[in-house]
């Protein structure tokens, strides 16, 4: 099996000195008092036009995001094929809200899948459809609450931003990825899904869903997905992750006196994660999974599935995938054992990445986070090197 504590393939990418580097970096995301500030004084350094883009390029930035451009990923991409990992561009740009701005994210992406489309190295690409489309339009879509004259000519336009992404992505023949946001939006979202799906996934599996295992109702959607894509014929992708709004889920949940969508405790989630990448193995060849995890446990469990199934460890039907800059030990020593990796390679101008960056820091900050186990491992590596 494969080993995770192996530092030396885990690091393999890494000079001296960017594993220098990354040590202290973790070290300072560690401390979540010093995070809270760098929030507050980035956020400031902003709105007051200060000049913060060096510092934040030259740390936070350079750990987590591959560069402004899609050129200037390209040697980590060629980097990352060194070692068969593949890469997934992310154009990282949120919290726009005007159509010039969803236009200009949609002619990103579709930049993406067409670069993307000529690399061997480049399987995926992936969207946020708040990229494309107004919050407030998703969320009272999904709250069946009807559209204005305005809203709805807004609403056709989102809609055919997200259907020029998909026909892009089946016309080179690529696979594209919807990510999953909160739940009060996710309803809209699942549904463009799907409807997308039985478009482009007849022959092979264009469009992926993000399922968030985290909620209670997930694993039932998964399998209602599945039934759907059985009785009209397409071919289901899946992304699993466990979720990334939960503080802010149960925070809303109590604010509106509704039923809090996320399981009571990491057991729950842990379980319904589990559960989810059962039912697909169970069904591997007719879903693509890709499993969205930087638990070690759960890379391990489904290493394990696999094997137990007699599932080739590089079945085309099955990914590994983590965030570029995080848990290294499992996509290079999974990619070693042979298996399908994919990082997450998120791209854009400094300043407009930031709330990718904070969300990065928050993660590894929080107390399930992974500055500890990336600081032990990294620990680990400085000695081996003997460079402590």
């Amino acid at each position: 099996m494969v080993d995770f504590n192996d530092t030396k393939t885990a690091f393999i990418l890494k000079s001296d000195a960017q594993l220098r580097k990354a040590y202290w970096l973790f070290k300072l995301v560690a401390n979540k008092s010093l995070v809270g500030l760098g929030k507050k004084a980035s956020s400031l350094a902003i709105k007051l036009g200060l000049p913060i883009r060096t510092v934040v390029k030259q740390t936070v930035y350079d750990q987590f995001v591959g560069g402004e451009s899609i050129e200037e990923c390209e040697p980590i991409i060629n980097k990352l094929q060194e070692y068969n990992v593949f890469a997934l561009l992310d154009f990282a740009v949120e919290g726009k809200e005007t159509d010039a701005d969803f236009d200009a994210t949609k002619d990103e992406i579709v930049q993406t899948i067409k670069y993307g489309a000529k690399r061997d190295g480049i399987p995926f690409a992936v969207f946020k459809v708040t990229g494309v489309a107004a919050f407030p339009l998703l969320e009272k879509y999904s709250a069946g609450k009807a559209f204005s004259e305005l809203e709805s000519r807004a609403w056709t336009r989102a809609k055919n931003r997200i259907e020029e992404i998909c026909y892009t992505a089946h016309k080179f023949g690529m696979c594209i990825m919807i990510d999953a946001e909160e739940s009060w939006i996710q309803k809209a979202i699942d549904e463009m899904a799907l409807e997308m799906m039985q478009r482009f996934n007849k022959e092979q599996i264009v469009v992926v869903n993000t399922l968030q295992m985290y909620r209670v109702d997930r694993l039932d959607f998964l399998k209602e997905s599945y039934q759907l894509a059985q009785d009209t014929q397409f071919k289901l992708g899946v992304k699993l992750v466990r979720g990334a709004y939960m503080e802010k889920e149960r925070q809303r949940a109590k604010e509106f006196n509704y039923k809090d969508p996320i399981h009571a405790n990491k057991e729950g989630s842990d379980t319904s994660y589990d559960d989810g990448v059962e039912f697909v193995l169970n069904h591997y060849e007719d879903i693509l999974l890709v499993a969205g995890s930087h638990n070690e446990e759960s890379a391990r469990k489904l290493a394990e599935k696999m094997e137990a199934k007699g599932i080739a460890n590089n079945h085309p039907n099955v990914w590994f995938s983590q965030l570029y800059g995080m848990s290294d030990n499992l996509s290079f020593n999974l990619a070693a054992g042979g298996y399908n990796v994919v990082k997450y390679l998120p791209f854009g101008p400094v300043n407009e990445t930031l709330p990718y960056l904070i969300r990065r820091a928050e993660e590894n900050t929080s107390a399930g986070g992974q500055s500890t186990r990336e600081l032990g491992l990294i620990q680990q590596e400085i000695k081996r090197r003997g460079l402590d």
